[in-house]
């Protein structure tokens, strides 16, 4: 007997040992999967954005990035002291600008960092370079981050759904392709690491977990200023929490720890500075803080005394305490000590408010509302499966997903509101939809399996149960009987289920497949042609199927830089600022900061008024060149003309006595550039910018001279005269053009008419000599004769005459 019980418990033994090695060895290959997927994402998500390396060359891309690029070249170069230090006097002159003090660093600082890191590995890297496959090899550390997120959600298959997902969807590469050097680059990573150090720390309840968020949101700060959107979501996370009585200690330590190190990380930015104690954005977060803080007060009363005893008090102190907290932040706003809503915060609520109040954010296209056209084209397949996975979130809803439910929902308003904000919806969708896919994907791809006798069993016992609580009501007459054989019917029906199961679980597969094969397409299409595209560089399609590059804009740059003063002032509309300053190295009048408004008035006015008002304005600010952007010759959209209502409205603003947005009207409401356009529009001066000798082009046989490709119409002012400045560059295709404000005349001409006399010239003056004067009496002197004697006696006489 001994022997068998020896011999059985050394049979369970190698059992475990077998069992630990196959889970083993199952774990390893899951890991190595897991890794494989993952690198293969980072690896898709990287080759996905170089199309515009590919295509053009390493080139910095459209506006903001070319600051960017700017200060992180005077970063490498000066170092981190002298950056937070730097003046820019090329900007906003004579005004200038703090550089240190008006800037998110972190994407600055990450890019510099990387470049000495490789310098110091004897891995020479220009720092354009950096700059330019920075926000690639980021997508891949968001890649891995949305993973981890999604896990910690859902489960591991998920999330290596999402991570493949986001990867590759046009509503993340859009701000991220090679070239894309902005702050969302870095800042979609920062933002979803920050959420899954938040959610693991609600899990855990770990000040070590909730330290990690505080620093990971330290890096937010310093990158974007979309930083706010976390500040509000997690206070709204743990509010609802509160509201829906699942507020345990885990949340207190989570939150606590995560608001006071925050807090005090986010103020060491200088451009951050107090505004988190001192403006309303900040203080649904402070005010989440002090109710947690009261709540936990209470509870600890509560576990001291019986409830019975101190339920009044209880109640009072909870609804005293958020109205002290709500009439503080009130007073104190009203007292000027908190800051109210800023206007691009107010926008969020009130589409409508940046046009009437603040036309120069309402003039930024990003700030327009979405399109449903946009939210197809930039997510595709996973829009529709989003509201799945959402379901299937709230369905199974616990303390983390609260936190992925209010994320979605407040993404999809604020991503419906403004454009540029669909980027903080594209993460979110990608989680949930892979949820969806996931949970789909588990019910069709795996086998059934027989039951095994305790399952049985338990299924049967369950079957009575439920048939005997069933109410007499359900059961009708006429329903059908239940056969006696139940083998033979259960037989029956795992014989045809089997066959429909499986041909329906293929099919679904297979339908799965071809979408997420079409999605793949799609994203491949879009970010080739419509987001690999940089502005500085043009490209256009011949009709035999070759690309023409039109680059006019660089080629205005390096005339500029190569052929003006170093101290020359180039006044354009604010949206070139930062192109002039980074290419051309010129001092600029505004740029993409936009911080002063009223500089951006003041140019407004001088492009909408006559040129003679025009003169005066640039004259006072120094300015030596001007730079206008014309898309009449080869179609081009974005250019001044299309803008220019918008600096009619900004100059309206600042200055309503001199400029009124009617008066560029026809008086049937339309804004037209042919004959029928106002008078006021075809005499301004941007007006004369842009067609100066365009009268005198005529660009095929089939339109007259003088035709607005872009308008689609004939000018009205063809004789264009330029009295104060000279046009001196227009580029290749008239896309770019420069003129010079001329010197001050030594002389003003004068505005009076000339003096006209009326006396007859005497006969003996000739008609020659008669505005040079003469000389009465004057002797001829011929050459070999002596003079006359008539002429000898007419001087001597004058000198008697005089000598009297």
């Amino acid at each position: 007997m001994e022997v068998e019980r020896v011999s059985n418990d050394t049979d369970k033994e190698l059992a475990k040992i077998a069992e630990n090695e196959v889970k083993s060895q199952a774990i390893g290959w899951q890991s190595l999967l897991t890794f494989t997927v993952l690198f293969l994402a980072w690896l898709g998500g990287f080759a996905s954005r170089l199309f515009a390396v590919i295509r053009f060359e390493s080139i910095i891309h459209e506006f903001d990035p070319w600051f960017n690029y700017r200060a992180t070249h005077h970063l490498a170069n000066s170092g981190f002291y002298n950056f937070l230090n730097w003046f820019d006097e090329r900007a906003w002159y004579p005004l200038g600008r703090i550089v240190g003090g008006t800037v998110y660093p972190g994407l600055m600082v990450t890019s510099a960092s990387i470049h000495a890191i490789l310098n110091a590995l004897n891995i020479t890297v220009h720092i354009r370079d950096v700059c330019v496959f920075l926000a690639p090899v980021f997508s891949g550390l968001t890649a891995i981050a949305t993973y981890m997120l999604t896990k910690e959600l859902w489960n591991d298959r998920a999330g290596l759904l999402a991570a493949c997902f986001i990867a590759i969807v046009p509503g993340y590469i859009s701000r991220s392709v090679a070239g894309s050097y902005d702050n969302e680059g870095i800042a979609i990573f920062a933002l979803q690491f920050t959420y899954y150090l938040w959610v693991k720390s609600v899990k855990t309840g770990s000040v070590f977990w909730a330290m990690c968020t505080s620093l990971s949101y330290f890096y937010m700060v310093s990158a974007w200023g979309g930083y706010v959107f976390i500040i509000n979501l997690i206070p709204l996370h743990v509010f609802f929490l509160l509201l829906m009585g699942r507020f345990t200690q885990r949340i207190y330590v989570a939150y606590s720890t995560f608001y006071i190190i925050g807090l005090i990380l986010s103020m060491q930015v200088p451009f951050v500075g107090f505004q988190p104690i001192r403006t309303s954005e900040h203080m649904a977060a402070a005010g989440t803080f002090a109710l947690i803080q009261a709540y936990g007060f209470l509870m600890y009363i509560r576990n001291k005394y019986s409830w019975s005893d101190i339920k009044n008090l209880i109640i009072f102190l909870a609804v005293g305490s958020a109205g002290i907290v709500f009439l503080a932040v009130v007073g104190l706003t009203y007292m000027g000590v908190i800051a109210p809503w800023s206007g691009r915060f107010y926008s969020l609520y009130d589409t409508g408010y940046a046009k009437i109040h603040i036309p120069i954010i309402a003039s930024v296209s990003e700030h327009q509302p979405t399109t449903w056209v946009s939210f197809f084209f930039d997510l595709h397949i996973l829009i529709c499966t989003f509201p799945a996975g959402l379901w299937f979130v709230i369905k199974k809803i616990n303390d983390e997903r609260v936190f992925v439910v209010l994320y979605a929902v407040t993404a999809v308003y604020f991503a419906g509101v403004m454009v540029r904000l669909m980027l903080t919806l594209t993460p979110v969708v990608c989680i949930l939809a892979a949820i969806a896919f996931s949970v789909t994907l588990d019910n069709y791809l795996v086998d059934d399996k027989p039951p095994t006798k305790a399952e049985s069993e338990g299924k049967e016992k369950r079957t009575v149960s439920e048939e005997k609580n069933k109410k007499e009501l359900y059961d009708k007459p006429g329903t059908k009987q239940k056969s006696k054989n139940k083998k033979q019917d259960s037989v029956e029906e795992e014989d045809d289920g089997g066959i429909l199961g499986s041909n329906l679980k293929g099919i679904v597969v297979m339908c799965i497949v071809m979408m997420l094969m079409m999605f793949a397409v799609h994203c491949t299409w879009v970010t080739s042609n419509a987001y690999s595209s940089p502005s500085v560089v043009l490209a256009s399609t011949n009709y035999d199927g070759s690309r023409s590059i039109l680059d006019d804009f660089r080629e205005a740059y390096f005339w500029l830089r190569q052929n003006t003063a170093d101290d020359a002032t180039v006044m354009s509309w604010w949206d070139y600022g930062y192109q002039i300053a980074g290419m051309a190295n010129r001092t600029t009048l505004v740029d993409n900061n936009t911080w002063n408004n009223s500089h951006i008035a003041l140019v407004g006015k001088a492009m909408s008024s006559n040129e003679t008002a025009a003169y005066k304005i640039m004259r006072m600010l120094g300015v030596d060149y001007i730079l206008v952007i014309f898309g009449g010759v080869i179609g081009y959209s974005g250019d001044d003309i299309n803008k220019f209502l918008w600096m009619v409205r900004i100059a309206e603003g600042e200055h309503p006595q001199d400029i009124k947005e009617s008066d560029y009207f026809t008086p049937q409401g339309e804004f037209r550039v042919d004959a029928a356009g106002s008078p006021i529009l075809l005499n301004c001066l941007m007006y004369k910018m842009c067609y100066y000798r365009f009268g005198e082009l005529q660009l095929d046989f089939r339109t007259p001279s003088g035709f607005d490709r872009t308008r689609n119409v004939e000018i009205g002012n063809k004789n264009v005269r330029l009295e104060h400045i000279d046009e001196v560059f227009t580029s290749e295709h008239w896309l770019v053009r420069i003129y010079k404000v001329k010197d001050l005349v030594n002389r003003k001409k004068s505005t009076k008419p000339k003096r006209v006399t009326h006396t007859k010239p005497s006969r003996y003056i000739p008609r020659k000599t008669a505005n040079k004067g003469y000389i009465k009496n004057k002797a001829r002197v011929v050459v070999g004769k002596r003079p006359s004697k008539k002429a000898k006696k007419k001087k001597k006489s004058k000198k008697k005459a005089k000598s009297t």
